[in-house]
């Protein structure tokens, strides 16, 4: 669908340059975005890999494990449907940890193991099980420590000091959360009342 909109949106966009006369601008708007997105990629690909090395020092160093020991019993009370043991915990901390250090790519591979596992867990029923959406919530309004891409962005563009919107951004993220968090709970027990009442 996505793929339909973007050929339909392409596809007015030059009809209308055609009609008014301001193909020339279209070009040029064509070229500088392609330039512009090599340019932002190749910035972000460096700070992409500095920060996966760290990670992975940081895994070496077995600092990853405490942090998933740290944040084992939040995840727990979160999401009190999954056995103890079972594979998909590993792989939402791991999704977890993945966001707070601002690895977004690093995180999504891990995000759709977790939600393949709740999804098996949930006896492959066709619509999400509580724990999906919880899960799902906390990766949409996660945590990062060090917003690696919008700073890579930042210094793409010659900002005077990109690192000075990690503070303002945790604290976005902060509440953020809470309130996504407490929405989430809101509409699960307004569920949970409901399907009481139709019994």
């Amino acid at each position: 669908m996505v793929n339909i909109i973007w050929v339909v949106m392409t596809v007015v966009g030059i009809v209308f340059a055609m009609i008014n006369g301001t193909m020339e601008a279209v070009n040029k708007a064509v070229f500088e975005g392609a330039k512009s997105a090599v340019t932002i990629c190749i910035g972000l690909l460096s700070v992409l890999v500095f920060w996966l090395g760290l990670m992975k020092i940081a895994e070496e160093a077995g600092l990853l494990k405490k942090l998933v020991n740290l944040f084992l019993p939040v995840i727990r009370k979160l999401f009190p449907e999954i056995p103890e043991g079972h594979p998909s915990m590993g792989f939402i901390l791991s999704n977890m940890m993945a966001n707070l250090f601002g690895l977004g790519n690093a995180a999504t591979p891990l995000g759709i193991k977790a939600m393949e596992h709740l999804k098996e867990l949930s006896g492959n029923k066709d619509y999400p099980s509580r724990s999906m959406v919880t899960f799902l919530v906390l990766n949409t309004a996660a945590i990062t420590l060090i917003p690696t891409t919008v700073i890579s962005i930042r210094m793409t563009y010659k900002s005077a000091n990109p690192t000075e919107i990690v503070g303002v951004t945790l604290l976005a993220q902060v509440v953020a959360m809470i309130g996504a968090l407490w929405i989430d709970r809101i509409f699960y027990k307004r569920r949970v009342k409901k399907g009481r009442e139709h019994k």
